[in-house]
């Protein structure tokens, strides 16, 4: 069963730094922005204590959730004191209908707890999060959307307009993740037990493969606590993005970027 890595989730208390961050050096525009409770549709990230902004790379998203209250009185906030500051939160991956369904029955044959998603979501969309106790390194949400058959089909996350905020003069395209984990093989089963994909072994790297790129997992560098700590962006000129996050003081390294402690490899 194939899995589409269509969006990455960032948690961090800078909002607006953020956002600029990602507008000077990326490019990317904002699609949607969590309206919170109004007529005609459910709340969203509000209803745990957040807001968010999503920006398209290309046919995939990038979001930002920020804790309304500073401290631990949300998920979101208990996640930044538990990694010692912001990073990434959550990968979201799109499956089939189908699938979808077969996903939701397997998880409840293995015994595995999902939260959340479907509960938020409209018609045309469906959506479950994996409890992240039975499935550690981070968030991990399943998703189905009506127009599945298309790379840029709906999805449910941002509005219909989405299209018209995509911008790939800098950035093209997600193409990877990295959890770090003390034991990488161990979570790399485990993701590949519940998520029902093969682990492969790419030198000392084991990953699970996406339609968009390899998930891996790879030891902590960063004194950091388990979890979400990079993402592959293909972008058109490296050497330029790292230019205008050095310029805009952000943290760089060899093809590398910060930001809100979330590291992006330039590919």
């Amino acid at each position: 069963m194939t899995l589409r890595l269509r969006q990455v989730a960032m948690v961090g208390d800078q909002y607006e730094e953020t956002e600029s961050a990602l507008r000077e050096v990326f490019r990317l525009d904002v699609a949607y922005r969590d309206p919170g409770n109004r007529p005609g549709r459910e709340a969203g990230v509000s209803i745990f204590g957040l807001k968010n902004f999503v920006m398209p790379i290309g046919n995939q998203f990038l979001e930002l959730v920020t804790p309304l209250m500073p401290g631990p009185s949300s998920a979101g906030g208990r996640y930044i004191e538990r990694r010692d500051g912001p990073g990434g939160y959550m990968l979201l991956f799109q499956v089939t209908r189908s699938d979808y369904e077969l996903h939701t029955r397997y998880l409840e044959q293995l015994g595995v707890r999902v939260v959340a998603g479907g509960d938020i979501s409209e018609t045309g969309s469906d959506a479950v999060h994996i409890h992240p106790k039975d499935l550690p390194g981070c968030l991990v949400e399943l998703r189905w959307c009506e127009n599945e058959e298309k790379e840029d089909g709906d999805w449910w996350p941002v509005e219909r307009d989405w299209r018209d905020h995509s911008n790939t003069e800098v950035a093209e395209a997600i193409v990877g993740a990295e959890v770090q984990t003390p034991e990488p093989l161990q979570l790399a089963q485990r993701w590949g037990e519940v998520l029902q994909q093969d682990v492969l072994t790419e030198g000392d790297v084991p990953s699970l493969s996406t339609a968009d790129g390899p998930v891996r997992f790879v030891e902590p560098s960063d004194g950091r606590p388990e979890g979400l700590g990079g993402i592959d962006v293909k972008v058109r000129d490296p050497g330029s993005v790292l230019q205008h996050a050095d310029d805009f003081g952000l943290p760089v390294g060899e093809n590398m970027v910060e930001i809100s402690g979330l590291r992006f490899y330039l590919k």
